[in-house]
Formats: C-alpha cells, structure tokens, sequence
C-alpha cells in the first residue's frame, strides 16, 4: 500500500562555520507532522489519512500483517482508532504496545485528546507501577513489559482482540519474548476455537523480511511520511570528547538560530543529562543581550511522568527549549518545535557474556539505524538540521542495526517469566532471533542455583519460590531477596534497598559542590556499605515527611526518592497477596546484609594479597567505584549490584559481607568457588 509521495521544499543553507566543532555536510529527506489548526484537522493532514480506507479494508482481512510508516506519518496514533471506529476488534481491547513508558503516556494522552474522552476512560495506559485503564477502555497503550506481564496469568492474552506492537525495531528483550508469546496466543486461540487475535506489527525502520518470516510471511503493508528535509552536518575530525563537543555546538547554535527553533541533543544517561543541564543553565546566565533565554529539559527513563511531560509544554515567547535526552527520544514521541538535533553517536546499553558471566552496562556507537531515526526528530514538522559529532567516515563503520537485546543481556529474568506463562519447553521458545545455547543454558543455571526451578523427568518445573519469583517485576535475585526477607525478619528494610535501587541514583553530585555534598553525607554513611547508607537516606526522607528543602539541603534527588517510594508501596502490595509477613529488624543491620548475601550471592568479589578484588564466580579483576562509600576501605568481600565498564570495570552498589554467610546459602556452589580462585 503506497500513498503518493509529498514534494518538499528545498534544504535551507546553513553555513556552520563559526562552529568551534568543525562540520562538513550531507543533506537527507527525512519525515515529519505539520500541525495544523484544530486536532481534526491534524488528523486529516497526516498522511495515513489518505490511506485510511484502504488500510482499514487490508487489516480487515488481515490476521497478521506488517506495517512500515515513515517517520511521521501518523501510524501510532492513528491505526489504533481506525480500527476502533472500523468497528475491527470492538469486541475486546485494542492494545498498543511501547518499549518506554514516556511514549506510552504522551501518546495515550494525545489519543485521549483526539478522541474527545477523559484519558483512563475510552483511552487509556498501564505502565510500570501505574494504571490509568477502566472497565471503559478499549484503546490501550502500554510498556511491551506490562503486556508480558499481563500474559502470565493469561497467556492467550483474551482480554484483546488486536495487539499492535509498535516501535518493533527497537527489539527490546521484552519486545522479542512478546512476539513469541503474541505469535502463541493468536495459534492457539485458533486452535481452541476461541475469538481470534489481530497482530499488526509497526515500525518506522525494520528488516521486513525477518519480521514478515517470522509471523508466517505476513504482508506487509507500506506506508509513506510526510518530507521535510534535514541537513545533516558530520564533524571533520574525529571528536575525543563528545560530551565538550555537544555543549560547544549547541551555544553556537544558541546564539545564532531563532529563538523559536528548539534543539534536541542526544546524551547516554541521567549523570550525564544532568551535568551538563547545569553547566547550561550557568553558561546561559552569563550570555550576552539579545540572546535568547534558555530552558533546559532533561529527558530520561526513570524521570517521573510529569517530569517527563515537560518535553511537551511550550515555553514563554522568546525562550528556546533545549532537551537533553537519552535514546529515549530517538522513536515514538513527537516534540514540536525541534529544529536541531545534535547526535552525539553514543548510547549507554548492557552487554553480557554468558560463558564470564559478567555483564557490563557500557557506553558504546549507536548503529547506523539509530543515527537516522536520531537525525529524524529534526525534520518531524519543518526542514531542519541534524549535527553528527562524528567524521562520515567513522558513521560508515557504524554497524547497520541494533543487535537485539535478547541476544545481549542476562535471561534469566526471561526464562523466569516464560516460565510462568506455562510455556511448554522454555529452551526450545520461538524467538525471532534466538539467544545463543549457552545464554540460554546460563539463565537456567542461575535460576537453579537461586531456587526457582527444579527438572522433574527431564522437564524442567517452576518451584513454588519460582512461582513467587516471578510475581515482581523485578530481576530474579531481587526478587529472591525479597522473599527471603521474611526469614531474616527484615522485609521492610528490604522493600526499602530494593525500591531504591530499582530507580535511578536517588544522590545527586554536583562536581562544583564536593565538599558540600560529603559534609552533608557524613550523618548518612555507613562503613557497611551502600545498601545501609541508602537505607538511612531513605528513612531520613521518610521522618522529615518526604521535604523538598531536605532534599535540596542534602544532595538528594527529590524526584527519583518519591519514585523509589511509589515503587517500594507497589512491592509491598505483592508481598501482602503473597501472604508474607512484613517485619523491621529495627536498627540489627547484620540480618539485613546477611539476607542481601543470600540474595545476590552470584555478586560477590574477594579482596586478594595484592589489594585488589576478584568476582569469585569468574575471578573477574574488578574495582570500587569511586561513588561507593566503601572506595578508600578493603573490606574481605563485598556483594555488588552491578558491573560498569568504563576505564576498568567498576563495583556499583556494595554492601560488606562474612564469607560464612556465603556458605549458608550456596554451600556447594561456594566450596567449588573459593577452591577454584584458591587455586
């Protein structure tokens, strides 16, 4: 299916030569949104518009089908209605899956908009930790993990009658377990002779062929975006400092672009993001008259909702916005505005090697598909103009797509879940792109070693304690430690680390204010490390009543505390239908440490003769991180939440441990572990 293409205008010249970061170009047609006046007529202005009763008659026949729609032309928001107003899966819900909760917000509430309905009625959202659907709902959008998790207690997923996973190419490890699972459903409710299930796949950029094989040759159905053009600008020499590079060229671009064009600047996380929104704010005060006021908005992950919004709302006259934002921003959500994109080529993602077991969160090249889908936000309603800090010749090196989260993360969490889902052989799954046997076998092993499976007759079962596991969505070693809490009577206090580590670093350090953060810290600090210093902060929080000027006064991220407590009383709802008993162990912090050992006994590093430390699962030469409140001690073993590889690989989150706590819970595992480094 093809709708004609729109004419464009040509690229507007732009000469970046008082750059202090030296651009050569290339021009590229990329999509975007014009908005109109009214919501109707943005509607009728997207170009799916044109292609509305042809598509309605294609999915109408369709069970399966592939849609391809060019950045821009409405398919997210769109599609779902068409089919909703068609009549088409009027019967059950029509579910719109996102790989990020930011997207499955924005969109539900513009939909809602479009629709002319209070959002949480008609339409509707669900993601992590929040639930604005009602028995009304029948557009519903949510994170591809809510739909997973929604598949546990029903696997053929009847509640819905159309499940469109969008954002497909993005291949997120939830994203490929729901097309299996998605794919299974819609089989066995034909077999069993129940309502069918629509799938429709969508994405701006993907290798149709694998997802078109993969759902049984599937049509695909394309569709095309509205041109604008980008100017894409490449380095000429090769930045060794990207982060320098980024803030360079976005005050030039500051103080030379309209007020009115906004620029959208691509970092790897929240340490960096709010680094440099600071260094902005300071530089922007001392800016000559004349220039315009800047805002700066960060954007990432674990931001709350409302925080996240800001992206949306406009700014006074004569401001501009500029958005500081992970690969969040790369798909999905539209921000208006944005007539600069400043691509820094770098994304922060994990790695895992299933035969070292370490697995590393590392800052590593975008791939090429992501750079493009990076330089497209700059081209969504208006030409516009995308800086690459890189050389051309270091994006043609790039690799071409995204290597599947599935085949680069620890699966065990998977496995736990799929598992749940009752399906039949967990080692012989459907996935689009399988896992390697051994990341396979590895994730079994560690959900072995942690209680939650048992093989009966060559099968292997969830246990009871997988069971339980698998109600949390959290990764299974938390989960384990949870449920362990109750027999070290200090379920509270684990509610609370867990809640804290499960959001992004609830401590803020401004480089400019060192000595003022570590007097602050001081009353908070434990010499047992950082699950316990975490723990203090968090009931500090909680006596002074959650204060905002607490938090400011003591370094501590306000924002991601109130998250950490929304997810801590979510937890603690699990563990009340579990029927676990909640007990504090007051101020006895051994039984706390002693219950994260058990817990995440696979973390463990040993301090050795020479000063150093070893991971004694793999003898994996390690370090403290310079943030832990453990860097200047050397404590005999420590458990660890995460490995981060930057110059070396770093400790993140250390707690002390006796090492006869580690036989306790994992004697044999243990004796083969300590043996083997002994030698």
């Amino acid at each position: 299916m093809m709708l004609q293409e729109h004419s464009s205008p040509p690229a507007k010249k732009y000469k970046p030569d008082s750059l202090l970061v030296s651009f050569s170009t290339k021009q590229n047609m990329l999509g975007s949104r014009k908005d109109t006046v009214s919501v109707e007529q943005q509607r009728r202005s997207l170009p799916i518009h044109q292609a509305r009763i042809q598509l309605i008659n294609q999915l109408r026949q369709l069970d399966c089908a592939v849609l391809i729609g060019e950045t821009g032309s409405g398919k997210t928001t769109q599609v779902p209605q068409y089919l909703f107003e068609a009549g088409i899966g009027r019967q059950g819900i029509v579910g719109i899956t996102q790989p990020r909760r930011v997207a499955a917000l924005s969109l539900a509430a513009r939909v809602a908009e479009e629709k002319k309905t209070e959002l949480g009625k008609l339409v509707g959202y669900t993601v992590r930790f929040e639930d604005a659907t009602s028995d009304e709902t029948k557009i519903k959008f949510l994170t591809d993990g809510m739909l997973l998790r929604e598949a546990i207690g029903d696997p053929l997923l009847r509640r819905y009658s159309v499940v469109i996973l969008d954002e497909a190419h993005e291949r997120t490890v939830h994203t490929d377990v729901l097309f299996g699972v998605v794919k299974a459903a819609q089989r066995k409710r034909k077999d069993l002779d129940k309502p069918p299930l629509k799938v429709l796949i969508m994405s701006a950029t993907v290798d149709v062929d694998l997802f078109s094989q993969y759902f049984n040759k599937a049509p695909v159905l394309y569709l095309e975006g509205r041109q604008h053009p980008i100017q894409i600008f490449y380095t000429k020499q090769p930045q060794s400092d990207y982060l320098h590079a980024a803030l360079v060229s976005l005050f030039q671009i500051h103080q030379e672009a309209e007020a009115a064009h906004d620029i959208l600047a691509f970092l790897t996380g929240q340490e960096e993001i709010e680094a440099m929104a600071k260094t902005c704010r300071d530089i922007s005060k001392h800016l000559p008259d004349g220039c315009p006021q800047m805002v700066v908005v960060p954007l990432y992950a674990s931001l709350p909702p409302t925080q996240q919004l800001r992206v949306f709302q406009s700014v006074p006259k004569g401001c501009r916005k500029v958005i500081l934002s992970t690969n969040i921003a790369e798909t999905s959500i539209t921000i208006s505005g944005i007539k600069y994109v400043i691509d820094t080529g770098m994304v922060k993602a994990k790695k895992y090697n299933p035969e070292s077991g370490l697995e590393v969160l590392a800052v590593q090249r975008v791939a090429k598909a992501q750079a493009w889908q990076r330089s497209g936000r700059a081209g969504r309603e208006d030409s516009g103009i995308c800086y690459r800090l890189y050389t051309e010749e270091e994006f043609e090196k790039f690799d071409s797509m995204t290597v599947p989260e599935i085949q680069r993360c620890n699966l065990a969490g998977v496995m736990l879940h799929l598992m749940a889902m009752r399906i039949p052989n967990v080692m012989t799954f459907d996935f689009m792109s399988k896992p390697s046997p051994n990341a396979i076998q590895a994730a079994v092993d560690q959900l072995d070693l942690l209680g939650a499976v048992d093989r009966k007759d060559g099968q292997l079962l969830l246990t009871a304690l997988g069971r339980k596991m698998a109600a949390f969505p959290l990764e299974p070693k938390f989960s384990k430690t949870i449920l362990l809490s109750s027999e070290f009577h200090c379920a509270e206090e684990i509610l609370t680390i867990i809640a804290v580590l499960s959001v992004d670093s609830v401590l803020y350090n401004p480089p400019t204010k060192r000595e003022d953060v570590q007097s602050a810290r001081k009353k908070f600090i434990s010499s047992e490390g950082d699950h316990m210093t975490l723990l203090n902060i968090y009931r500090a929080f909680k006596n002074v009543s959650r204060n905002k000027e607490w938090c400011r006064e003591n370094f501590v991220n306000n924002r991601n505390m109130m998250l950490a407590s929304e997810v801590r009383s979510q937890l603690r709802d699990i563990c009340l239908k579990l029927g676990m008993p909640l007990e504090s162990s007051r101020m006895d912090t051994g039984n706390i440490r002693r219950c994260l050992a058990h817990g995440l006994f696979m973390h463990v590093a040993e301090l050795q003769l020479d000063g150093t430390y070893v991971t004694l699962d793999t003898h994996q030469p390690v370090a403290i991180h310079p943030s832990s409140v453990l860097f200047h001690c050397k404590p005999a073993y420590v458990i660890y939440n995460e490995l981060l590889h930057t110059s070396k690989c770093y400790m993140r989150d250390l707690c002390v441990i006796d090492s006869e706590w580690l036989y306790e819970t994992a004697p044999d595992y243990f004796r083969r572990k300590l043996k083997s480094n002994k030698n």
